[in-house]
């Protein structure tokens, strides 16, 4: 018996050692999708919630390159006529080569609602966190394209500097679904943003 047991743990050690060996180049078709996530139904108050619109602009959101951002602006212009009607804050995003005359039309912004100039993470630099601050806001919904770059990156941002999320999945639209399910998986279970994160769609989110 005693001379089973290091035998037996010797095996088992080198089962483990076999199955994680390989890098993740060496195993990528055998990578199998995790379970569908479940979506809530939440309830913002809009004293308190922004919207965040994120390079839904000529040079990111096209028919060439990005064809599902495309689609789901219809549902975020219809959302964005929600969020005005409740009185919550809106903000924008411009990449590099964007200004306020590339924001695609059916979500233009109005004079008043800021813009601010950024990479994927729409805090860095900018004055976003102050602008919310400014308006007392301690969740935002983020709607923004690429979903693996402004989307995942300026999520990940605000959860870092306090924020509740807000996360609609057919308002992060990508180049490819791989990349809005990878994007959506990390949000919903990284350790940055799993604790502060709701995950839902546009037209679940009710606003008092």
């Amino acid at each position: 018996m005693h001379v089973r047991f290091p035998i037996l743990a010797m095996a088992l050690i080198a089962a483990a050692n076999s199955a994680t060996a390989a890098n993740i180049i060496e195993l990528w078709d055998q990578v199998k999708a995790p379970p569908v996530p479940t979506l809530a139904a939440p309830t913002v108050k809009a004293n308190e919630t922004a919207l965040l619109l994120l390079d839904i602009e000529q040079l990111t959101c096209n028919q060439e390159h990005r064809p599902r951002c495309v689609a789901a602006v219809p549902a975020m212009a219809t959302f964005l006529q929600r969020a005005r009607s409740a009185h919550l804050p809106v903000f924008y995003s411009n990449t590099s080569g964007g200004s306020r005359e590339t924001i695609l039309p059916p979500v233009a912004p109005r004079d008043d609602e800021p813009i601010v100039k950024a990479s994927v993470n729409k805090f860095f630099g900018t004055k976003l966190d102050d602008y919310l601050k400014a308006k007392n806001v301690k969740t935002v919904i983020v709607c923004g394209t690429g979903a693996s770059g402004a989307a995942l990156h300026t999520a990940t941002g605000a959860a870092q500097l306090g924020y509740k999320l807000v996360l609609p999945v057919d308002c992060v639209p990508g180049g490819s679904l791989y990349e809005e399910q990878a994007s959506v998986w990390s949000l919903i279970n990284g350790p940055g943003t799993a604790r502060v994160l709701t995950a839902t769609t546009l037209d679940a989110i009710k606003i008092e």
